[in-house]
Order: C-alpha cells, then structure tokens, then sequence
C-alpha cells in the first residue's frame, strides 16, 4: 500500500532517529513510501497537530504521488486522527496504531496473537465511529439490546465483551507460565532473560547460545513471543535462556500492559543479559529507553549485565569490562560471528557462582 508519512520535528534532539525508526516500522508493516512531509513545530495544533497549512501541503503531496494511506509518526488524540482523515479523505494511522500492526504481523504463538488482539482492542474503543459492530454479532435477538441503545453503545458493549474474554484467556495462560516457572525455581535452574532494543540482535545471540532456531532478521520486531531453551554452561550446570520482545521508543501503553504476561519471564529471571546495538548511534538512547520499560514492568531490581552486540560492524574487540567492584558489567561479543561468546558463557558462570553462594549463606542465616 502506498504511504505518505508525516514526521514532526517538536525540538526533540533525537528526531532523525525517530523519523528513520518510524520508516523501517512502515516498511515492516509492508508500506510502500512515496513521500515524507516534514513539519517543524513547538507544540502540537490542538486540532491537527501539524496545522492547517502543513495540512494542505500534505494534501497536494499525497494527491500528487497516489499516496492510499497517511502514517503519522507521532500519537494522535481521536479527535485529530478524525480530524486529519477528513482532511486528506484518506485513512490516518499514528505510531501507536502502527506498532500495533507490526505486532500483529509478527506474533506467531496464541498467547502473542492474543495479547496483539487485546492491545488493538484497548487502543480502538477510544476511537469507535460506528466500526466495530460486525464483531462477534452472532447472539440472540431477544433482550440483546435495550431500549434506546445506539449503535455506537452497542459497539461499545461488543468490544467490552471481547476485552473480557481476551483477557481471560491471557490469565489462563499467564497461570500455565507460572507452573512451569515454579518447576524450574524447584529444580534450582539458572534464568537468564535476554532483554534490549528491537533489532539488537538479541534473537542472533539467543541462537548462537542455544543452537536453536528462533527466527532472526534486521527488521523490528522480527520476533515477538518469549522463546526459552535450556542449555549446559560448564560450572553453571543446567540454564535456561528466554528470548524476549524488543522494545522501542514510545511503546504504547496498551502494549506494556497486554505484554506484561510474556515480560513477566523478564521480572522473575535470575540475571538479564541487555543487549545493546554496539554499532548504533543511538546505542545510549536505546538503552535508556530498555531501562525505562524495565522500571515500568518491575524488572528494574533484576541484576543485569550489559551485552554489546555487532562488535564486527562497531570496530571493537572482544572483551569483558568490570565495574569498581570487580563484578562483570559488560560483554563485548559479535552474535553472528559468534566471538566473544566464551567470554559472556564465563560471565553466566560467574554470576550463577556469586549468586548460588549468596543463597547458601541466606539459607545458613535462616537456620540459625
């Protein structure tokens, strides 16, 4: 589908960045782009953010190069996304509704389909205009609607309805983890969760730890649903190693809180490895905003040791670094060429060490 994308520049150091993210976003969402209309801007226009004379501009470039759909890389209000439709008298989509997308495409198991749904639905009902009653509408004619009820209640009602019902599941599943997480706490199985940005590599690392077959690619969020395997780390014994979701600037709400089922494998593992796009520009932004999601899903107080991914394309050397305290901080490694990779098995080792005497001494205190 082609596409006209709109980025606004509000004086934000790290415009470029975002605008370039948010194209590779449009791309995976299989977005043919035919234009970008830049507007520069101290706050956002009450009514359609980029103005009235943006507006207009936007209208004639998106007549001129046959665009079909405009994408907004900012959140829009329901009224300016309403707004803005009739305006250009084409369909509108900011960031949100486009990382929602993006995450539709890409989730693979139920649970991530279920979340995906659950996040669309919770973003949509602020934005019902008479579009959801097809939804589930098979039930009885009689007393199903009440004197008086609109359309637009009634879709309201339907999309209430099918919220509860998600949600439901999810919990059904989120208990099914739990189950299987509290075997692994009884067998005394290292957890190790590999968090970052999207498109880090985290998926590359997990499967050159594990030998496993995760799908890997350079795009965002190539992969979506929480990937565990287990494996032997010589003077660690048994580990087991979760891939997870990336994260990205401006993570809508409704998806931290759809995803927080599957991110709870981040809250409750042993030791998180963050990796980081060694080779990024944005490499120190990216992790501020990894650390922000963390804090938000309670997994701020995990310890976690820092990965710097794509050394062959940064022009670094394997190596470990230390903190003041002698305790290991950060790995430098190449997943996809897989060196380095001895030196961040050791720092596994190292932590399951200091970690498995640490509970052997509480354990001791308790007894006593």
């Amino acid at each position: 589908m082609k596409a006209l994308i709109v980025s606004v520049d509000l004086g934000t150091p790290d415009f470029q960045a975002h605008a370039d993210e948010f194209a590779m976003l449009a791309k995976g969402a299989g977005a043919e782009i035919v234009g970008t209309l830049i507007a520069r801007r101290s706050r956002p226009d009450a009514a359609y953010f980029i103005g009235t004379g943006k507006l207009e501009e936007g209208v004639l470039m998106a007549d001129s190069s046959g665009a079909e759909i405009i994408l907004f890389d900012q959140a829009l209000t329901p009224a300016q996304q309403r707004n803005l439709e009739r305006g250009f008298n084409r369909r509108v989509v900011d960031r949100v509704a486009l990382i929602l997308d993006v995450f539709a495409l890409r989730a693979k198991s139920h649970e991530g389909k279920l979340q995906v749904e659950l996040a669309q639905l919770q973003h949509l009902s602020t934005r019902l205009t008479r579009m959801w009653s097809h939804l589930e509408r098979q039930r009885g004619g009689i007393g199903m609607r009440g004197p008086g009820e609109a359309q637009l209640e009634m879709d309201r009602r339907l999309i209430g309805d099918k919220v509860r019902l998600l949600k439901e599941r999810l919990a059904r599943a989120q208990r099914q983890r739990t189950t299987q997480r509290r075997s692994r706490m009884r067998g005394g199985v290292l957890s190790v969760s590999l968090v970052g940005y999207t498109n880090a590599g985290k998926s590359t690392l997990f499967n050159a730890l594990t030998r496993a077959g995760a799908y890997a690619a350079d795009q965002l969020f190539a992969t979506l649903d929480t990937t565990s395997r287990r494996l032997w780390i010589d003077g660690a014994g048994q580990v087991v190693v979760s891939d997870t979701v990336g994260f990205i600037r401006d993570l809508p709400p409704t998806l931290i809180a759809a995803f927080r089922a599957t991110l709870e494998e981040t809250v409750h593992a042993d030791l998180l490895l963050h990796v980081v796009d060694a080779a990024s520009p944005q490499r120190d932004e990216q992790v501020a905003e990894v650390d922000k999601v963390l804090a938000d899903i309670g997994a701020d107080e995990v310890p976690r040791i820092l990965v710097y991914n794509k050394i062959d394309e940064a022009g670094y050397e394997p190596r470990v670094e230390r903190d003041e305290h002698g305790t290991i901080a950060r790995v430098f490694v190449s997943a996809l060429r897989r060196a380095g990779l001895d030196g961040l098995r050791g720092a596994i080792v190292e932590f399951g060490q200091i970690a498995g005497n640490n509970a052997f001494n509480i354990q001791n205190l308790q007894s006593e």
